[in-house]
């Protein structure tokens, strides 16, 4: 096994998330097989019980891990399938070696951070990366190792130090490490400066570790001098530095990386003897993604009414997933945040400004999305959205707590249950349209939500949602929530229109509501934005981007296939129906009024 080791140097959030995945990609697109680690060393056991604005989103794995949202990243760059062992934090490392001290397996010894914690560490990675197999059920190659935080941070020290004794222990040539660097850019000269750099690579070569490759992060490209004086004071070689500015998506960060001889330099030092020279079409799909993105024209846009909204990382998932399906559809994302609780009259009251430019931002939307969350803050906000676009046939798309807020919203303007609520709320509501879950472990906050992969069954075969997931009966998504629909009202809330066209396997727990009549109403229990790709957006948002656009009724009309050219601006659904009908009538000798052709359609 070989192994990458992502470190950061000068600040925290310098996108060493996004390099270590960039890593994975190019070797992936060598026909190496990687997996990848990521080391927060906070306390925590997971991220479960954060808010997100201390880390941004809990992202959640198929095995119902509650993990850092650089996982996610790894998945969505590189398409594969980690688990909750993939995420190790200072909390499950000391919980482990606690646990073995309780039982006896150290005979009586003091156990310390050296060499027991260190050693836990190591044998946790070892035993991940030689354990983990890829989808086609292959050990990968290469494991990618990203450890969180900043060099010189001191719950960090312990990590280092058992890297330190890594690097002994499975041989220099099966260890390389790559350090991600802030190379700032001040305004008064434009000038890069180097020193920071040379300062954090000091202090982890004082550490016992020596970076293979410098990653130079900046807001603009930086020079051949400042590499040649980063690669003087840092004991590198001028091709071990890697220079990465900013760029126009995260998809070219891979491509630029592998233009700086990344691919050669891995070869080299980790012996993994990929072929060269590489071929002409070498990582074509991921250039043909970049050079997409980059010359999208048409736009899109899409209102995300969160409480979360002050950090945008809170809603990382949802925002890629959005993004992915944009590029799918051949639209570039317009993605306003808007404060639920700003939608509310309370908020009239208090601040009109901050409330009728929320609504103003609502208004202007081609479509809206209201993702997930806990507690009371905001829900009558997110509850005006989904009846604003109930009303007003806007498409929208509902997320864990977004399904909970269209249904309540539903039961009291459709229904006049007017005291309808959820008990997370209101305990003792007369109307609990949602609540506690069986499987809610009371008195416990860390891992007690349903959680992970599960499976829906669709129960109606004109449900739009099944005929985006290419009419699969059954379908798989990963969950995180603690409250579901009441079972009690599902007969009255289809009765008024409300569908739930998904449910559980026991067929108790609804999944998916659509609305009767609406051009796209959808909401969902699950979490769909966890699974999807670059490549293979998730079909929810694929659907909630197309509805936005007006060209939701073609795609499912071809079978949920895009044309050979995307639709023009200004032409509609019908009309481009009505023309690739006609097409079909000329080819087969029929022309436009009705008589038959005295011509070929070639003529």
């Amino acid at each position: 096994m070989k192994y990458i080791l992502v470190t950061g140097g000068v600040i925290s959030g310098v996108g060493k998330g996004v390099i270590a995945s960039s890593f994975g990609t190019i070797l992936k697109h060598c026909n190496i097989h990687v997996t990848s680690i990521k080391i927060d060393p906070y306390i925590n056991i997971d991220a479960g019980t954060f808010s997100p604005y201390e880390h941004g989103e809990v992202y959640v794995l198929d095995d119902g891990g509650e993990v850092d949202l650089d996982l996610g990243n790894y998945e969505r760059f590189l398409d594969i399938t980690l688990h909750s062992a993939n995420n190790i934090t200072t909390g499950k490392i000391y919980q482990h070696v606690i646990t073995k001290e309780r039982r006896g397996d150290y005979l009586g010894k003091t156990v310390q951070v050296v060499p027991h914690i260190t050693d836990a560490i190591q044998e946790w990675v070892e035993r991940v990366a030689n354990q983990s197999v890829t989808e086609d059920g292959t050990i990968p190659e290469v494991c990618i190792v990203e450890l969180g935080g900043t060099i010189g941070d001191i719950e960090g020290m312990p990590f280092v130090e058992a890297f330190r004794q890594f690097q002994f222990r499975v041989k220099k040539e099966n260890f390389c490490v790559a350090h991600v660097s802030l190379v700032p850019q001040p305004k008064s000269t434009g000038e890069p400066k180097t020193k920071p750099t040379q300062s954090s690579v000091r202090e982890l070569r004082g550490l016992g570790l020596s970076p293979d490759l410098i990653v130079c992060r900046s807001e603009m490209p930086i020079g051949d001098s400042a590499k040649e004086k980063i690669s003087n004071f840092c004991h590198v070689a001028p091709e071990q530095v890697i220079t990465i500015h900013d760029l126009t998506s995260i998809y070219r960060v891979p491509l630029l990386m592998e233009h700086q001889g990344v691919i050669e330099f891995l070869n080299d030092r980790l012996q993994l003897n990929i072929g060269m020279p590489r071929p002409r079409c070498f990582m074509r799909k991921w250039r043909d993604l970049a050079e997409r993105v980059d010359h999208l024209r048409k736009d899109v846009n899409i209102a995300l009414v969160g409480k979360y909204t002050k950090l945008e990382d809170s809603y990382a998932s949802v925002t890629k997933a959005l993004q992915h399906a944009a590029i799918e559809a051949g639209y570039k994302l317009n993605l306003t945040f808007i404060e639920a609780a700003n939608l509310e009259q309370t908020t009239k009251v208090e601040d009109p400004v901050l409330y009728h430019e929320a609504w103003q931002q609502l208004c202007r939307s081609n479509g809206v999305i209201v993702p997930g969350g806990f507690g009371k803050r905001g829900m009558e906000g997110k509850m005006e959205a989904c009846k604003w676009c109930r009303m007003n046939d806007k498409p929208f798309l509902g997320i864990c707590l977004g399904l909970q807020a269209a249904v309540i919203e539903f039961a009291r303007n459709v229904l006049n249950l007017e005291m309808a609520n959820t008990t997370e709320i209101d305990l003792n509501t007369t109307y609990p349209l949602v609540i506690d879950m069986p499987e809610h472990n009371q008195g416990q906050m860390g891992g007690t939500m349903r959680l992970g992969k599960r499976q829906t069954q669709f129960i109606n075969n004109n449900s739009i949602l099944k005929k985006l997931y290419d009419n699969k009966d059954v379908i798989e998504e990963r969950h995180r929530h603690r409250y579901e629909i009441n079972p009690e009202y599902i007969a009255d809330l289809e009765a008024a229109g409300l569908k739930f066209v998904g449910r559980d396997d026991q067929n108790v727990r609804m999944e998916i509501a659509e609305l009767e009549g609406h051009s796209y109403y959808i909401a969902t229990q699950f979490h769909p934005e966890y699974l999807s790709r670059p490549l293979k957006p998730s079909p929810p948002f694929l659907g909630l981007i197309l509805a936005s656009v007006g060209k939701l009724k073609y795609y499912l009309a071809r079978g949920c296939k895009f044309s050979p050219r995307q639709l023009s601006d200004n032409e509609s659904d019908d009309e481009y129906a009505l023309e690739e009908m006609t097409k079909m009538q000329l080819s087969n000798g029929v022309s436009r009024s009705g008589s038959s052709s005295t011509s070929g359609i070639n003529d």
